[in-house]
């Protein structure tokens, strides 16, 4: 029996307890929080462990394996490094930190340790990546475009850029994670953020991109966007997806949702017509008929995601873990360039 603790006790955390309490093979021992009632209130709705205001302390009294660190971005780092002192297998939710050189130092002593550390990226394990792998396999991708829009999460710090690091750190990290996890690498971005959309009326002391676009070039190539905004009041004012297209099909990704795949059947091609596709210039439409291939997700992915961790440290073999902290590093360094670029108004270079 493994024994597992946890330090964050807010919403995240409570995604995770969730699953934990599920699991046979480890033990709940310990759950830290600055706030002593939400580690409470942790202890009251897993019926076992005990509550702690101080990490350190928690670590001395209940001696755990392993640890799940649920924290605002701008928090990392202290956490990390004692915990890998004490040689304790740890799950960073993302991002990992907002400080790249640190997130480096921090993977660079978990190698050292042989330790084995896994990040907050569950989309990963969602079965509507393995369409999206084969698609993407199987045909030249020419060009993506994405997108998240979403409202201001009802959180303090989350509405302070250099806490939070903005949307496309803190929300959009997911989408762009999956871009590398199905694309490859980027190399290089630009990215311009927009303001004055959202007032102080609204969001008392909100300070950070109500928009930000983004260009990228991948290591293939291949060039995309990704626009991604805190501005919406409801659901109808955007469609949220990843788009991959190709010189003849296209695939949509909706995150958590599901993968549709068009023009890969006869019947969801387009066909030419007066007036749809005028030769001349070359403009074409879609088929209005066109239904394609869907696959909806279907798995609880967030449970396989923690599953996956708390079995690597019992079995000692991190091998199925599809988002280990040093590859969540990479995704770190994506976002942080990004937010360079919107401070420099140049490309920048994204680099580990």
């Amino acid at each position: 029996m493994k024994k597992l603790a946890m330090i964050g006790c807010g919403g995240i955390g409570s995604y995770h307890l969730d699953h934990f309490m599920k699991f046979d093979g480890i033990e709940l021992v310990g759950f830290c929080d600055l706030i002593p009632e939400r580690a409470e209130s942790f202890v009251q709705k897993s019926g076992k462990g005990k509550a702690f205001t101080e990490f350190k302390k928690m670590y001395d009294e209940t001696n755990p394996d392993m640890v799940c660190i649920g924290i605002p971005p701008y928090k990392h780092g202290e956490i990390e490094f004692e915990t890998i002192e004490r040689g304790i297998h740890m799950f960073v939710e993302k991002p990992v930190s907002l400080d790249l050189g640190m997130a480096k130092e921090i993977s660079g002593k978990i190698t050292a340790k042989n330790l084995i550390a896994a990040s907050g990226f569950q989309c990963r394990y969602d079965n509507i990546n393995e369409p999206a792998k084969d698609y993407i396999a199987k045909n030249e991708i020419v060009v993506m475009q994405g997108s998240r829009v979403g409202g201001v999460p009802e959180v303090d710090w989350w509405r302070k850029k250099d806490l939070s690091g903005g949307q496309l750190v803190e929300q959009t990290v997911h989408q762009m994670d999956l871009l590398r996890y199905l694309l490859g690498e980027i190399e290089t971005v630009y990215s311009i953020p927009t303001r004055g959309f959202i007032k102080d009326s609204e969001w008392a002391g909100y300070d950070t991109d109500d928009i930000s676009t983004t260009i990228f070039k991948f290591a293939s190539g291949i060039t995309g966007t990704m626009m991604t905004g805190c501005y919406s009041l409801n659901g109808a004012s955007w469609d949220s997806k990843l788009t991959f297209g190709t010189r003849t099909s296209r695939l949509d990704y909706v995150l958590c949702e599901n993968v549709s795949i068009y023009g890969v059947e006869e019947q969801d091609k387009a066909e030419d017509s007066e007036g749809g596709v005028i030769k001349g210039d070359g403009m074409q439409r879609r088929n209005e008929n066109e239904v394609g291939l869907r696959y909806n997700s279907s798995v609880d992915f967030g449970t396989i995601c923690d599953r996956t961790f708390i079995d690597a440290v019992i079995t000692g073999d991190p091998s199925k873990i599809r988002s280990p902290y040093s590859d969540a590093v990479k995704t770190l360094a994506l976002v942080l360039a990004c937010n360079e670029s919107m401070i420099t108004g140049q490309a920048v270079k994204v680099g580990v």
